[in-house]
């Protein structure tokens, strides 16, 4: 409920929870897995399949415009990173990335970017997802943290 009704995506004070995030760093009750220079990984808290990670700048800005050049090619370099280690912890069939601009393209949280990478499998979808709007998970989000973190400690990223 506090995803459907807007409360997940600010802080209590009305903040932005992403660039709280930023400042927490690697944290796993705040599901952060790597903190870079420009940019971290975060579990997404609401998501569509185990694993499901988003690489965030950590500059406040909701358009690719918004940010630097800098930030951008560490957030491709992340993404590449974290496709390589659900590989090697997952070993999904594919992938679901993402980049939502804005409310009308879907961005839950339109004033900070953010990119999603999705691991995927065959059959992986039933009538839950587009029928009833829910989610079938079979592990925990912190359990999904505890099996992804060891890979991120291992992460150099420019």
């Amino acid at each position: 409920m506090k995803y459907i009704k807007g409360e997940s995506r600010s802080t209590s004070d009305g903040g932005c929870v992403l660039c709280e995030l930023a400042q927490t760093g690697v944290k796993r009750d705040r599901l952060v897995l790597y903190n870079a220079s420009h940019c971290y990984v975060v579990l997404n808290a609401f998501p569509y399949t185990s694993a499901h990670m988003m690489v965030v700048p950590h500059s406040h800005g909701g358009t690719l415009l918004s940010q630097n050049a800098e930030t951008l090619r560490q957030m491709m370099d992340l993404l590449r990173s974290c496709e390589e280690i659900l590989r090697k912890e997952y070993n999904p069939n594919g992938f679901n990335l993402g980049i939502n601009v804005d409310r009308s393209a879907g961005a839950g949280i339109q004033d900070h970017l953010h990119a999603h990478i999705l691991p995927r499998w065959e059959g992986d979808t039933n009538f839950m997802t587009t029928v009833h709007e829910l989610r079938v998970l079979p592990e925990g989000l912190l359990d999904t943290y505890d099996r992804l973190a060891p890979h991120f400690h291992r992460l150099e990223v420019c």
